[in-house]
């Protein structure tokens, strides 16, 4: 069964992507990274503001474990893209 508090955090997160994929593209700086990027940021955002206050609902402490694994592509994302910039020889 649906609480209403689930529905408004996956409504909010997809208003987030949505919101976040329309940028991207109006800027037109939309890349699979980028847009990985900004929907953790979203993620983490909606994460927060919908957090209850007295009782946590047993579906949002599994929410902790989708953080831990963005949070891990996230690192491999920013790990890319310093290697990417570093002159070649630097790392070696």
């Amino acid at each position: 069964m649906t609480t209403p508090r689930r529905v408004q955090f996956v409504q909010g997160q997809v208003a987030w992507m949505v919101t976040g994929l329309c940028l991207l593209v109006i800027l037109g700086a939309l890349t699979l990274e980028l847009f990985f990027v900004v929907s953790l940021i979203g993620f983490l955002v909606v994460v927060e503001l919908t957090a209850p206050f007295n009782v946590t609902p047993r579906w949002r402490s599994r929410l902790k474990w989708i953080v831990a694994v963005g949070l891990l592509v996230f690192a491999a994302v920013v790990v890319r893209r310093i290697l990417e910039i570093l002159p070649p020889g630097v790392v070696g």
